[in-house]
């Protein structure tokens, strides 16, 4: 769902992702995540292989580059591999 993501503080709107971009959350670790939406003033993302989605904070989100999007699909292509579940 593209759009406008609107913080309360008078700070210029950020664009909303696509679903399923991969971003990188800076507030874990730089965990990669799917963008799955929006909940509140924060995105949820899902990891990569499988599990439980967190809330981030779309000021320590950023896009992932062209290594963790590739280390990412490695990942996925690995659990899939072993027969676990996405």
């Amino acid at each position: 769902m593209p759009g406008e993501y609107g913080p309360v503080d008078g700070r210029e709107p950020r664009p909303l992702p696509a679903l399923g971009t991969l971003l990188v959350d800076a507030g874990r670790d730089d965990a990669i995540g799917e963008f799955r939406g929006v909940t509140g003033q924060h995105w949820t993302l899902r990891p990569v292989c499988g599990g439980t989605e967190w809330q981030a904070e779309p000021d320590r989100v950023r896009l992932a580059n062209d290594a963790e999007r590739l280390r990412a699909g490695t990942a996925r292509a690995n659990a899939r591999s072993r027969g676990e579940f996405l």
